[in-house]
């Protein structure tokens, strides 16, 4: 690390410290009254998350969000406003969730992560991700250095490394997650609350799954980069939600979570169905209709019964990653299998 470098870090660290003693207005800057909920917060707390032990002197005030995603989870624990301050934000957010969330600060660019420096500018007591990969010395720094300046992290659980499978990855790891940062921001029932809803969609999702003895074959068709297809594999949610709902991914078989494949292996896979991932990064082919023109034009993939007979269901990108919208793909899987098997 150069010098000047070593100067805006110690800078920063100092501008933390002096944030707990702010009397400004800033958002999150004023500490909460102490909770009254029957299993509130006791603090310290100490948790560990991802292998590492993580220890929060107080319920964050200012927190910041790594990606979209984390931050409207926030949103929905009631404590969208301790978060100033968030970054890759890749889509229009929920309507429910877009008057809160546009007034969360931008760290970075659109579809871009946010930089140590960002991170640090914002004066956060708290980050949290659902990428592991953002938590990285080429990104807003790693855990290590965030945690030696007083900052504790969270990632999910279901994408501490890029990539690698997850045992055991299901829905109850994303429940936890939120029963975790509800703990964390001291609103214990709020936790439970977003995962009792979440836990019964799911379950009345898969109550009106039709035919599920003969499973078909599906492939989650995520993005292309240079021309190679991505495709979900084992250890991730599109997995567990392949496993609930009856179908056979057809890459199960391969060694990460998102796997790099090829159009000579779907082809010779050949999916009944192809279960498009909606993106609005701005990456060539993401978007759902872009992917279907690649799928009819490709000489291999042009030629599959999924393809010529359109059966494609299309998803929300985002979704297939960690995120509170995770379980709606349950039923709109759901539907759109009813409608082919």
């Amino acid at each position: 690390m150069g010098t000047k470098t070593g100067i805006k870090v110690m800078t920063a660290a100092a501008m933390l410290v002096l944030a707990g003693c702010s009397s400004g207005e800033s958002p999150g800057a004023s500490a909460p009254a102490a909770s009254t909920e029957p299993g509130g917060t006791s603090y310290p707390l100490t948790m560990k998350n991802c292998g590492t032990d993580v220890t929060f002197e107080a319920a964050p005030q200012r927190a910041v969000t790594l990606n979209q995603t984390a931050a409207e989870i926030l949103i929905k624990l009631g404590v969208g406003d301790r978060v100033v301050g968030s970054g890759y934000e890749i889509y229009r957010p929920p309507a429910d969730l877009a008057e809160q969330y546009g007034k969360i600060p931008l760290l970075s660019p659109r579809g871009q992560p946010i930089k140590h420096e960002k991170l640090l500018e914002a004066q956060p007591e708290f980050v949290y991700t659902n990428f592991g990969s953002f938590l990285t010395a080429a990104q807003a720094g790693d855990r290590k250095q965030l945690h030696d300046l007083g900052v504790p992290t969270y990632i999910t659980e279901l994408d501490c490394t890029l990539h690698a499978s997850v045992a055991g990855a299901n829905f109850d790891m994303l429940y936890q997650e939120y029963r975790d940062l509800a703990k964390i921001f001291n609103v214990p029932a709020a936790g439970e609350k977003l995962a009792t809803e979440q836990k019964a969609l799911v379950e009345k999702a898969l109550g009106a799954a039709e035919n599920r003895d003969t499973p078909l074959k599906v492939l989650w068709f995520y993005s292309t980069y240079a021309g190679t297809p991505w495709a979900a594999g084992p250890g991730g949610l599109p997995q567990h939600i392949s496993d609930l709902v009856g179908v056979e991914n057809i890459f199960d078989d391969a060694s990460a979570k998102w796997a790099e494949v090829s159009w000579d292996e779907v082809a010779a896979r050949n999916p009944d169905v192809i279960i498009l991932a909606d993106l609005t990064r701005g990456e060539p082919n993401d978007t759902a209709a872009e992917k279907i023109d690649l799928l009819k034009k490709d000489p291999l993939t042009s030629k599959l019964g999924a393809v010529t007979g359109d059966r494609f269901i299309t998803i929300p990108g985002a979704q297939m990653d960690p995120s509170h919208g995770s379980v709606y793909i349950v039923p709109a899987l759901v539907d759109g299998l009813n409608k082919f098997r």
